[in-house]
């Protein structure tokens, strides 16, 4: 990992308030790994300026706690929300990881951030 940590990518501010444990089991920490190799390092490294994750690994019980889908990439490490901070650099980063490997791609809340996974 070059531009993000293991923490960033399994940080709750909700798990942390509820006492919730957010330990991605091994599995899902090989899929984190794999998410940052093939699409986020690539993304941040092609856009040329930080990218910041707001939601990475979530456990069954975070995922409930902040409304997530039952069948979620987050619950598997495989998917991360982000975002620059801006909407027009949010747009630049939305048409690099349209060219990366992924299997969801979703612009969200009118470009606050993305969700990409793999």
């Amino acid at each position: 990992m070059k531009y993000f940590t293991f923490d960033e990518l399994t940080a709750s501010y909700t798990a942390q308030q509820l006492g919730i444990d957010n330990t991605p089991d091994e599995t899902a920490v090989n899929n984190l790994y794999r998410l940052v190799r093939l699409v986020l390092d690539p993304a941040r490294q092609r856009l040329g300026m930080p990218i910041r994750v707001n939601s990475g690994y979530r456990s069954v019980a975070l995922n409930r706690a902040v409304g997530g889908v039952r069948n979620s990439f987050h619950l598997s490490g495989r998917a991360a929300d982000i975002t620059t901070g801006n909407v027009e650099q949010n747009r630049r980063l939305f048409e690099i990881l349209g060219s990366l490997p992924h299997c969801e791609l979703i612009w969200e809340r009118g470009g606050a951030w993305i969700h990409v996974a793999v």
